[in-house]
């Protein structure tokens, strides 16, 4: 019976030491494949969140600068041009067949274009409305109306590329001249018998930071 008995306590003793090592390497199983899957996640996570950020501020910095094409034409797209005639008819669409959508009455005017089919062009004028001009019309020659969206103010003409230059003039907004160059941040312009410099933001017919 005390061998019997002895067997019984030698073996349950086995079985419980048995159990014991089943369970925890069940355990360190389960803690290391944990460990493994937040690793993995955060090496899949960290690129994708830094090339977010990245696009995120590359385009903020650009925002203000068109993104420009080659249309047919081999000139790029958008870019600025001005009417050659003081009558020019806008189109609602590509063809003389298309209704005249409002007509232009300013020579010299600046436009955007924004699209080309064929022989035509589609422009944007200050306002921001859109219509289709046949090619003819326009003209490289760069022009510039001074500040539109300030309608009733005036804009100084400064002697020098400064906000200390001296004032030749108060320009009405809304304005029409021709560009001579731009660096940048300063243009300077003839408006009608005066010639001086404007900041280039307060000008509409070029773009920001452009330089001619």
């Amino acid at each position: 019976m005390t061998g019997r008995s002895g067997k019984r306590s030698i073996f349950g003793l086995v079985l419980m030491v048995v159990s014991v090592v089943a369970v925890g390497t069940v355990l360190l199983y389960i803690l290391s494949s944990s460990s493994s899957i937040a690793t993995t996640d955060d090496t899949v996570k960290t690129p994708a969140t830094t090339k977010s950020t990245t696009a995120t501020v590359g385009k903020s910095a650009k925002s203000d600068q068109p993104k420009r094409e080659t249309g047919p034409s081999g000139l790029p797209i958008p870019r600025f041009v001005s009417l050659k005639r003081s009558k020019v008819n806008v189109r609602r669409g590509p063809s003389s067949e298309h209704k005249i959508a409002w007509i232009f009455h300013l020579k010299g005017l600046p436009v955007e274009i924004v699209a080309e089919f064929e022989h035509w062009r589609r422009v944007r004028d200050s306002d921001g409305q859109e219509g289709w001009i046949y090619h003819t019309l326009l003209a490289g020659k760069r022009t510039v109306t001074v500040a539109p969206w300030r309608k009733g103010m005036a804009i100084d003409l400064l002697e020098s590329p400064a906000s200390s230059g001296a004032i030749i003039a108060n320009v009405k907004a809304g304005a029409v001249g021709n560009i001579e160059k731009c660096t940048g941040i300063w243009c300077q312009v003839n408006l009608g018998s005066f010639q001086g410099w404007i900041n280039q933001s307060m000008l509409w017919g070029v773009y920001p930071e452009e330089k001619i």
